[in-house]
């Protein structure tokens, strides 16, 4: 009976921990947002599509507001992002988006990451030509043909469309085209369950399950450091 509380205890606290992340991420990309477009997310489409994000994990309503209004506080830090660089074991690129406050910490951080990870720290571009960054949209498939939805949005810049493993409809649009995509969503009253810019690796490397559970091993302990928002790889 013991094991059993130990083990759903031991759940929930992941679960905790993984919302409490999400909610901290969301936060930082409204602060972000707002000091980039304002306030407003009807004139902000960056900032509608961090509120359509942070609602798709269910981020108290609250939560969004008073985001937005620390956002707008004389004593609230500005969030910047920096992309850093590097390599994770056994040659496998890697990207690091973060927001920070504080580019001497969050670089120092992310360095030490990298070194007791087995992995190194690299200069911006040591690994970027590796990627492309990509406007990241996800759908429910209901009501939906795949087919058609390519034909219409291929001139609001769709490049690749398909399904994931859980049957969810996936589009990338070109990094410049993101705001075409989502405008061209909002105008056929598409709502996406959640939409991003991600690294998408231009190839892939192929290494071995055990060499896998080390390159994991640092992604871990890169998005468990407050200032990391996404990790990208390009591990097969």
């Amino acid at each position: 009976m013991g094991r059993i509380f130990e083990v759903r205890k031991s759940t929930m606290f992941a679960r905790y921990d993984r919302m409490a992340k999400q909610f901290s991420r969301a936060g930082k990309e409204i602060a972000i947002a707002v000091k980039k477009g304002g306030p407003d997310p009807t004139n902000n489409p960056a900032l509608r599509r961090v509120i359509q994000n942070a609602k798709g994990f269910n981020m108290p309503k609250d939560r969004i507001e008073a985001a937005i209004k620390n956002a707008l506080g004389k004593d609230t830090s500005n969030f910047d992002e920096v992309v850093y660089e590097g390599y994770a074991p056994h040659g496998i690129a890697v990207m690091v988006v973060t927001a920070t406050d504080n580019t001497t910490r969050t670089v120092a951080n992310v360095r030490s990451h990298f070194n007791k990870g087995g992995g190194s720290l690299g200069n911006s571009g040591s690994v970027g030509f590796m990627f492309k960054q990509m406007g990241v949209f996800k759908l429910t498939p209901e009501g939906i043909n795949l087919e058609d939805l390519e034909l219409e949005l291929i001139d609001h810049g769709l490049e690749e469309i398909g399904e994931d493993s859980e049957g969810n409809i996936i589009m990338r649009c070109g990094f410049v085209d993101f705001g075409n995509m989502q405008k061209a969503l909002e105008d056929r009253n598409m709502t996406p369950l959640s939409s991003d810019v991600q690294w998408i690796p231009l190839n892939t490397v192929s290494i071995t399950d055990e060499q896998s559970e080390d390159v994991f091993k640092l992604i871990e302990r890169l998005e468990q450091d407050d200032d990391v928002q996404q990790v990208f790889h390009n591990m097969g």
